[in-house]
């Protein structure tokens, strides 16, 4: 799990693949939300996001999943991870397989004119 990539005053990381056991440490620093970009079932022995919201759950942590293929990235994606944005609590953690694809659209959300700065929660 990496928490690199950080934006804003520390409301949005991002970071590779977690497993549910990664979600306490998450919580431990402070991560009220997480935004999973990856697919179920993209790779072998990938935990499906399930089970990583069931534990987020447990640590009071908001989720959403917004599955995204590697390079196929839409303005309806970038759309939904704006709105996700709005509406969850901060910090935010986003991930998929290596943190590209949350890092690209984040990227695209923060063009659109709908509104997608964070600000301090």
């Amino acid at each position: 799990m990496s928490m690199t990539g950080r934006t804003g005053p520390e409301t949005l990381t991002f970071g590779g693949q977690i497993a549910p056991e990664e979600v306490a440490a998450l919580a431990a620093r402070g991560v009220r939300a997480i935004i999973c970009n990856r697919p179920d079932g993209e790779e072998p022995g990938q935990p499906p996001f399930a089970a990583i919201a069931a534990e987020a759950a447990r640590h009071r942590i908001a989720t959403c999943h917004i599955p995204v293929r590697p390079g196929a990235e839409t303005e309806d994606d970038a759309r939904a991870f704006a709105a996700a944005l709005r509406e969850m609590p901060g910090p935010v953690f986003a991930f998929c397989r290596s943190g590209g694809r949350a890092r690209k659209l984040a990227a695209m959300a923060a063009q659109r004119p709908d509104g997608t700065e964070r600000t301090p929660s």
